[in-house]
């Protein structure tokens, strides 16, 4: 049989419950309380270590594998030659599996290296491409830029223009920036 590796607070929850209340979960460890508690729950019952009764889950036979303990129930003395040489048979050929095979652990290196490598070959944007960066550069123009121009460049909205203009760029960045308004024309914005 493949043993199943468990995080420490699996293993705690899983003993305790076989050891305390019959294979019954009801017993956390202190530091998991509330939405951590489901999380711990669908973790166990993903990988089949516990099982639904009801409103409870009970410590499921692959529960007690993963612990090294006997089933419930599992007489172990009316296990016949027969099952126990197919057990030890089908237990070496698992183990022989996962360990020996060269090409397989090549396969799963090669996969494993593709899916880090698709994360680390994700174009990045760089702040000389950000919106924030458009916008400087439209009023470091000798015309400077209007509302409506900066809109069009961002996709945003006014309101978002103008919060930008005077959260982002002044109070944040320190930037001065001026604007005028030319008669019968839209406000221009530079920077001084």
């Amino acid at each position: 049989m493949t043993t199943i590796a468990l995080t420490p607070t699996q293993h705690a929850i899983l003993a305790y419950a076989i050891a305390h209340s019959g294979g019954k979960i009801d017993w956390f460890p202190e530091h998991i309380k509330g939405g951590a508690r489901q999380k711990v729950l669908e973790g166990l019952a993903n990988r089949a270590l516990i099982a639904p009764a009801g409103a409870d889950w009970l410590v499921a036979a692959e529960g007690y594998d993963a612990l090294g303990l006997p089933r419930p129930g599992v007489n172990k003395i009316r296990v016949g030659r027969f099952e126990a040489c197919l057990d030890r048979i089908i237990a070496n050929a698992e183990q022989a599996t996962a360990a020996s095979d060269p090409e397989l652990e090549a396969a799963i290196t090669a996969a494993e290296a593709t899916w880090t490598q698709a994360k680390d070959d994700a174009p990045r944007r760089t702040r000389a491409d950000s919106k924030q960066a458009q916008v400087i550069a439209m009023l470091r123009r000798p015309e400077g830029a209007t509302i409506h121009q900066i809109m069009e460049a961002t996709g945003w909205q006014a309101h978002t223009v103008r919060g930008t203009l005077a959260g982002a760029l002044k109070k944040k960045l320190g930037l001065t920036i001026v604007s005028d308004k030319p008669q019968g024309g839209e406000r221009v914005y530079r920077l001084a």
